[in-house]
């Protein structure tokens, strides 16, 4: 989600593929009259409310909102109030690195994305030669946003923009302007005729679309990639994909032609004050010092700087350079940054790390996280399915498993020791 700080939280996307990536822009419009019943919780138009509505108009008009959209979209709408606690929620079990990036990097999402890279290829490869920016990168980074599309028009996790940014803009005290702001640029996007208030719809926070656009984004730096007269983050990935690619290019200063970086081996006896995650030198600098890429390939640009990173002792070595910082740009998290060019780089056919984490598993393949749901479910723990696809009734019904069994820790992840545990009798 670009513009927005996010946690580490574990994955939410429980979702049944589409037949076809256009079919979102029909899943919006129901899921619009979906939410509309009632499926997400809206506070009555209380007359404090109403009278913040009255006394942003001004505030809305001298940023450049038509009176005739701020009056036909504000004077209708109610706060969707359950942003509150969505904001205020905690990640329930907290995650090791290394689950983090398996959970984002499963079986399902390679296989998914390997899929899209042939289904878009040529899409992929315009935005490739027009923005430079490596088609896997942008693959992982639609992977890790939407799973490829899956999550944008779901109604679970997904809800009306419009009353959620009315709803924080109205009583989130603690970043009133830059709510503000967003619900600002939202009714811009209206007034502008991109998009119907109906239509925009996107996580509690705003973030719409197949690349999790905030309102900014798409007002800034929204494309119309497929020329037909409108920046989009919905129905065709083309406009959300190209906007994200400019993101990368503006704001995250991307370099043509440059890796993200790679894996390192280190020498046997090295001085890790070098891995200060600050210092850049050039590949064949680290080289002179005994680093080499992990799967004994040449550095392939010896003369790009990159830095030495290492995230977790004991566990792998990065050497990492301005792309990476790139993709930090877009959700400034380590942990999200290295999955989401790790699952780039799987999805073009590359390996798993050479040096695993401390404690860590490899991914299970999506049938062993459909023998762990099904085994879930005969035993009386409510998954939401069984599809491989580890979303969040998946993860609370591993911990309330592992809590039932006094498995420690409690941590909701859906790997080979619970699936060893499962197994056993009883």
């Amino acid at each position: 989600m670009p513009g927005m700080n996010r946690i580490d939280a574990p994955s939410l996307l429980q979702l049944s593929r589409r037949a076809a990536i256009g079919s979102a822009l029909s899943g919006i419009a129901a899921l619009a009259a979906s939410l509309a019943l009632g499926n997400v919780a809206f506070a009555a138009q209380s007359p404090g409310f109403a009278r913040w509505v009255a006394a942003f108009r001004d505030h809305a008009l001298r940023r450049g909102v038509s009176p005739a959209t701020y009056d036909r979209v504000m004077s209708t709408v109610t706060p969707d109030t359950s942003v509150y606690e969505l904001q205020r929620r905690q990640p329930e079990f907290t995650e090791q690195m290394w689950q983090y990036i398996n959970r984002r990097c499963s079986d399902w999402r390679v296989t998914t994305g390997k899929e899209r890279a042939k289904e878009f290829a040529g899409l992929l490869a315009r935005l490739e030669s027009d923005y430079g920016v490596d088609r896997y990168v942008l693959l992982g980074l639609w992977g890790m946003e939407s799973s490829f599309g899956d999550v944008i028009d779901n109604p679970k996790y997904m809800r009306p923009v419009i009353p959620a940014l009315a709803a924080l803009a109205y009583g989130e005290p603690r970043r009133r302007k830059y709510w503000e702001t967003e619900l600002i640029n939202a009714l811009t996007i209206i007034d502008r005729g991109w998009a119907q208030p109906a239509g925009m719809i996107g996580s509690w926070a705003g973030a719409m679309g197949h690349t999790q656009w905030m309102p900014e984004v798409w007002l800034r730096l929204g494309t119309d990639y497929d020329r037909d007269g409108r920046a989009n983050p919905f129905g065709k990935p083309d406009d959300a994909l190209a906007g994200s690619a400019r993101y990368l290019v503006e704001r995250g200063k991307w370099r043509r032609g440059e890796a993200w970086g790679c894996e390192a081996q280190l020498p046997p006896v090295f001085n890790t004050q070098l891995a200060d995650n600050r210092s850049f030198r050039s590949y064949a600098k680290w080289q002179g010092f005994g680093v080499k890429r992990a799967d004994g390939a040449a550095f392939a640009r010896p003369d790009d700087q990159v830095k030495l990173w290492l995230p977790v002792a004991g566990g792998p070595a990065f050497l990492v350079g301005q792309n990476f910082r790139a993709v930090y740009s877009y959700n400034p998290s380590t942990s999200y940054s290295l999955a989401l060019v790790h699952l780039g780089d799987l999805i073009r056919g590359n390996g798993g790390f050479r040096q695993q984490f401390p404690g860590g598993e490899r991914v299970p393949t999506l049938e062993e996280v459909k023998e762990i749901q099904r085994r879930l479910t005969e035993r009386g723990f409510k998954t939401d399915g069984i599809d491989g696809r580890t979303g969040s009734d998946t993860v609370k019904a591993i911990g309330a498993f592992q809590k039932s069994v006094g498995m420690e820790p409690v941590d909701g992840y859906a790997g080979l020791k619970v699936l060893a545990r499962l197994r056993q009798p009883g």
